[in-house]
């Protein structure tokens, strides 16, 4: 004959507790993840803003004729030169107050440096700056060379920003949110002086 013990209420509602936490575990990872989520959307936010207010869009994202005129194409938003737009040579322009010109789409520019094409500051991996982290993106905004350390960034760049790192980290990890887009930018042209020598 076998006995049995009644079980107290308090220690029947002991077990219950006990039995639903092992089976929905939360784990202190999981309890800091989503934590983290109000926090990594308003960098998002307050990224997208930077770059709203920088107009960081005026020469990153191609131009496209509108009904109205040249309007930004937010289809190619912030992927730079569009690779299949091959630029001719920049045309001479006279000594006097113009110094420079730019293409129709805003994205290619030219000057006594050379021809400079606007960056993909997408995501992506292999045209973009899907392989970039937070120090190089910071390091080339700060020095004004690429990736922090190689060729001085041209016109119309480094543009005179006064970001601080707060800012520049919220920027960097909204450009990383932004769809990717591949399109490989040209490199820069030399002066026409210099490719002549």
């Amino acid at each position: 004959m076998t006995r049995s013990f009644p079980v107290a209420p308090w220690r029947a509602a002991s077990m219950f507790v006990v039995l639903a936490v092992a089976a929905c575990p939360i784990t202190s990872a999981q309890a800091e993840n989503d934590a983290a989520k109000p926090a990594a959307a308003e960098k998002i936010a307050r990224g997208e803003y930077l770059v709203t207010i920088a107009a960081c869009n005026d020469c990153h994202t191609p131009l496209k004729m509108g009904p109205n005129g040249p309007e930004p194409d937010m289809s190619r938003r912030l992927s730079g030169h569009p690779e299949n737009l091959a630029m001719p040579e920049a045309p001479t322009l006279p000594s006097g107050p113009w110094s420079n010109s730019f293409s129709a789409t805003n994205t290619a520019w030219s000057g006594p440096w050379g021809v400079s094409f606007t960056a993909n500051l997408t995501p992506d991996k292999e045209t973009g700056l899907g392989k970039w982290n937070q120090r190089t993106f910071t390091d080339t905004i700060r020095t004004g060379r690429h990736m922090g350390r190689g060729r001085p960034l041209l016109p119309p760049m480094p543009a005179p920003m006064y970001f601080t790192d707060a800012d520049l980290e919220a920027i960097f990890v909204y450009l990383q949110s932004i769809p990717a887009i591949q399109n490989r930018v040209p490199e820069p042209r030399p002066p026409a002086m210099a490719a002549a020598n």
